[in-house]
């Protein structure tokens, strides 16, 4: 498919009513489904950061059986603050997708996918060191890149570019 854009969750939805990822997503719990996007033939789709882990573990049965890599963005100053990216591939369906979830700066937590992937240790790791962002029922939260002792989260954007001193 060429890259296009589609405007607003119904456009896609109507688009591609029958692409499995959607599909596995509205039959489990149509509201956790916030927005979907189909830009340069790739699907975003937004998930109520209260749902990420059953919506990984309803992708994951649906048939993507890959879990690629996840990062996150600091949106500063926009609430909510910060987005992470799981990237999902399907050997099956030969294609990616991606699952976009927004985070408060307020209290930035979100639920582990590990029990789902647990590839998923060392990308959660990451993010919480460079980022702060805690994984709940993670299996072993700790820094992973900065020191034990680093003070603050080197990519937040409110981060002073020679660090703390």
């Amino acid at each position: 498919m060429t890259s296009q854009t589609l405007s607003g969750k119904q456009a896609v939805l109507q688009a591609i009513p029958d692409h499995p990822a959607i599909k596995a997503l509205l039959a489990w719990k149509r509201e956790a489904l916030a927005d979907a996007k189909f830009e340069f033939g790739e699907l975003t789709l937004t998930i109520d950061s209260e749902e990420i882990r059953a919506a990984c573990s309803t992708l994951r049965s649906a048939g993507y059986n890959f879990f690629e890599d996840m990062t996150a963005v600091d949106w500063l100053p926009l609430s909510p603050r910060f987005q992470l990216s799981y990237h999902l591939l399907s050997f099956a369906f030969k294609e990616r997708i991606r699952l976009r979830v927004m985070v408060e700066d307020s209290d930035p937590e979100i639920d582990s996918i590990t029990p789902v992937w647990p590839g998923a240790n060392y990308f959660e790791r990451e993010v919480f060191d460079l980022f702060g962002i805690r994984f709940g029922g993670h299996p072993d939260l700790r820094r992973i890149m900065m020191p034990d002792d680093w003070e603050g989260y080197p990519l937040r954007k409110d981060y002073p570019v020679e660090g703390y001193r």
